[in-house]
């Protein structure tokens, strides 16, 4: 069977346009695990990394900076407006707000220098129905010359009636993992995250833009929280990372950051976790 029909860009989409466009979109939506989605696979060539945006990144997340090697989340940010692209357009069935970002999967197969060029490559592999509603898989590519360096898929869930019944999800009873580290989230840390990543989502910025969609304060990027668990935990070269986002983590607010072997996971309140996740070599 052929792969997705490729569209190649000229540079990397401006967010801000497109999360307009999506949110106004939103309400036209009518999401079902059998909708038509775009087919297209955007590609990006010859992509050179901003190296200011990537210290900033490195600040904002706790990777060392001045390294001559891109953090293993990074290229997630650099992927995220062609993803954006895709999920904000007509064609894609789900509505861009309140869409939730679920879970990440990634995988590094060699080192990606700061001051290398890559193309980047983004497609929705596919709708399938969730117990809440329909979520899309999302897949991103980072080539190097000529080879996969890194790739990712991303799950993210539009919640909806399904017209049949719920069913719970089975349990896994994961004993809580030893304490590491206590961190003190500042307010800001969506708005520096933002200015880093180019994800200006309201939810993320100030509380009053974040209770206009249901949140009492401002809460941190599923993705934020992802890269400084990563930056705590290390990372082999060649690796996997696996992360599951459980909930939001409210700004300012305390969290604690535990890890055993190769699993991690962030907590809140009487442990509740916020994200849990795995990371083992290739």
């Amino acid at each position: 069977m052929a792969g997705p029909t490729a569209l190649v860009l000229t540079g990397s989409p401006s967010l801000a346009p497109l999360l307009a466009r999506g949110a106004l979109l939103s309400p036209f939506k009518r999401p079902a695990p059998d909708a038509e989605f775009p087919r297209a696979r955007l590609v990006l060539p010859g992509l050179r990394v901003d190296l200011a945006r990537l210290a900033a990144y490195e600040r904002v997340c706790g990777f060392p900076t001045g390294a001559d090697a891109l953090p293993v989340t990074y290229p997630h940010v650099l992927g995220f407006p062609l993803a954006m692209r895709l999920m904000s357009g007509r064609g894609f069935p789900l509505p861009l707000l309140g869409l939730v970002h679920t879970s990440i999967t990634i995988t590094r197969h060699a080192p990606m220098p700061a001051s290398g060029v890559y193309e980047l490559s983004v497609h929705i592999e596919r709708l399938a129905p969730h117990r809440r509603g329909t979520q899309a898989t999302v897949v991103t590519e980072a080539r190097g010359a000529g080879d996969v360096v890194w790739e990712s898929k991303s799950t993210y869930l539009a919640r909806h009636r399904t017209g049949r019944p719920a069913e719970e999800p089975v349990k896994e009873i994961r004993k809580p993992l030893p304490a590491v580290a206590e961190w003190r989230l500042g307010g800001d840390v969506g708005r520096r995250y933002a200015s880093a990543s180019g994800d200006r989502n309201p939810i993320h910025l100030h509380p009053l833009t974040a209770r206009l969609f249901g949140f009492p304060r401002a809460i941190a990027h599923g993705m934020w929280t992802v890269a400084r668990c990563l930056a705590a935990h290390g990372t082999p070269d060649s690796c996997r990372v696996r992360a599951d986002f459980k909930a939001p983590v409210l700004l300012p607010g305390t969290v604690t950051y535990a890890a055993e072997g190769g699993r991690f996971e962030l907590r809140g309140r009487e442990d509740r976790p916020h994200v849990t996740g795995d990371v083992y070599p290739t």
